[in-house]
């Protein structure tokens, strides 16, 4: 079963333990909301609404509140030093759907449980061997320093001539 569903101006279809990023909306992070405006239902006979499908809702879990991704707008005039640059952030709640109900039921499933570590086992806890330490380099004594070559021998080969501008040999 998925349904369609409209919050914030934008349209979401959703199925069970679908995870939505939408505008932000009022409810506390791990509470049940319903959302009631509910567009179609689908499934082995679709329910189309016109514009709603009465007594339909979607409950959905608030798992975070957030700032979205930053947006930014240039404006640029063609005169000098001219342009502004203005952003802003979404507000977004981060939803779980938790059902689909029809008939103006109420949500049966509630928020799910956070997980919780695994307690540590004795054998877990045991002192794990020490790891080796690094072995200190050993010092290499250092090459008697070269001599100074001769200057007949440092001295570099002329520059090759550039080509010249102008016309390359075309009549």
């Amino acid at each position: 079963m998925f349904a369609v569903i409209r919050t914030g101006g934008r349209q979401y279809r959703v199925v069970p333990d679908d995870v939505l990023e939408i505008g932000k909306i009022a409810g506390d992070v791990g509470t049940i909301v319903q959302l009631g405006e509910v567009l179609l239902v689908g499934g082995e006979s679709p329910v189309l609404g016109t514009p709603t499908v009465p007594g339909a809702s979607v409950a959905a879990e608030v798992l975070q509140h957030k700032r979205g991704p930053k947006v930014i707008a240039f404006k640029k005039r063609r005169r000098k030093n001219s342009r502004r640059k203005r952003g802003y952030r979404d507000e977004i709640t981060v939803l779980r759907i938790t059902e689909i109900l029809t008939n103006d039921n109420k949500p049966s499933i509630g928020p799910r449980k956070k997980r919780e570590k695994a307690p540590a086992s004795e054998e877990s806890e045991a002192p794990r061997p020490a790891k080796k330490k690094a072995t200190a380099k050993k010092t290499v004594a250092k090459k008697a320093a070269a001599k100074p070559r001769a200057k007949s021998e440092t001295k570099k080969a002329p520059a090759k001539k550039t080509a010249t501008k102008g016309r390359s040999g075309k009549k």
